[in-house]
């Protein structure tokens, strides 16, 4: 005979049936992938487990819609996304909240320009000749230009990359490295700066695979803990990424409408400057000040490439641009490393409006060195 407490205990244990499952609490430092932190009956019970809904925040969209003028977006990201569409709605993107922020901006990148100019953190500009004595100019351009691939390959940041050659050069300028080993510095760099700028780095072994398991997974981590120590630990280094955000920002800021074409012209001779030698001896804030002149002279020939809102912004006069702005225009017109070709592939696609095929005048014109 069923009694009552039977039927409350039978009750309770279809009750329980029913329930979700209770949700694990894990330690901080044991987290695991992403993938096992979702309860699936959490979210849909009964079913397949599904990715959580997350309902878009205008307030952040409005703030990337903003945060354009700032930043050089890459064509897939939501970011440029966000710029296209508000374009198309006629939200000037360069309004109030832009204006709200100059003093932040300001303080920032005075704080940016006099980190730039410690010597901790610029490379030598002659470690090829003082330093290194298996090392070439010629070897340092293909290392780079395989970095670029390396990026690609695993759509890491523009400014990982940045990052890891910044590191590259100011290893050499303090490390003799001989060439066997120049590869394991390129990817213990970028394997140190996809640790510092993205939210999910590839794994210790995946550099080794794209290495084709030249190198050894305790090899890299070897190299990783003598580039931290010979750096000092000094990981955050303005790049010329940097300083074209604000650049790009500022030139662009007269348009109701983002020219993409400028942009994508900026990021490719931005790095183009990163395979050449020649260029390190320059402060990262001018080289995005000669990307933006040359880029501005590229698109605008029969115009002056450089006025006083650019160069009240960029602290630089035209004339102070020129020996820059001439290597930057001798690697577009591939009469400097020619030779190296993932950068140059990279932006013949559509997704960067084929501006690595724009043509461009064989010369510049002295008149342009001169103030405006």
């Amino acid at each position: 005979m069923e009694t009552r407490a039977s039927k409350r205990r039978a009750g309770a244990n279809a009750l329980a049936q029913n329930r979700s499952p209770k949700r694990k609490r894990v330690v901080l430092g044991e987290l695991p992938n992403l993938s096992n932190l979702v309860d699936p009956a959490y979210s849909n019970p009964g079913l397949e487990p599904q990715k959580p809904k997350y309902r878009r925040n205008t307030r952040a969209k409005k703030a990337a819609a903003t945060k354009s003028s700032f930043s050089l977006a890459d064509p897939k990201s939501d970011e440029a996304k966000a710029i296209r569409t508000d374009a198309k709605s006629g939200i000037d993107a360069n309004s109030e909240d832009l204006q709200d922020s100059q003093p932040y901006v300001s303080d920032i990148y005075k704080y940016l320009y006099k980190m730039e100019a410690e010597s901790k953190r610029k490379p030598k500009p002659d470690y090829i000749e003082t330093v290194q004595k298996d090392v070439t100019a010629n070897m340092r351009g293909i290392l780079v230009d395989w970095l670029v691939e390396v990026a690609e390959e695993y759509k890491l940041l523009s400014d990982t990359l940045y990052l890891a050659v910044s590191y590259i050069d100011r290893f050499l300028s303090t490390n003799q490295v001989t060439r066997q080993r120049l590869q394991l510095l390129g990817v213990s760099s970028m394997f140190i700066a996809s640790k510092y700028e993205e939210i999910s780095p590839p794994h210790v072994e995946e550099f080794c695979y794209i290495t084709d398991n030249t190198y050894r997974k305790a090899e890299v981590v070897e190299m990783e803990a003598a580039i931290l120590k010979s750096l000092n630990f000094e990981m955050g280094s303005p790049t010329v990424k940097t300083f074209l955000r604000k650049f790009t920002g500022i030139t662009s800021g007269n348009q109701k409408t983002p020219n993409l074409q400028f942009e994508f012209v900026c990021c490719y001779l931005a790095e183009l400057s990163l395979l050449d030698y020649n260029c390190i001896k320059f402060l990262p804030s001018l080289v995005a000040a000669s990307v933006i002149f040359l880029a501005n002279f590229t698109i605008r020939p029969k115009v002056h490439p450089w006025n006083s809102a650019l160069q009240k912004c960029t602290g630089y006069k035209p004339a102070e641009l020129k020996d820059c702005v001439l290597i930057l225009h001798d690697l577009y017109l591939a009469r400097r490393g020619g030779s190296l070709l993932a950068i140059r592939e990279k932006y013949k696609q559509h997704k960067f409006k084929y501006v690595a095929m724009l043509p461009s005048s064989p010369e510049i014109p002295i008149s342009h060195f001169e103030e405006a």
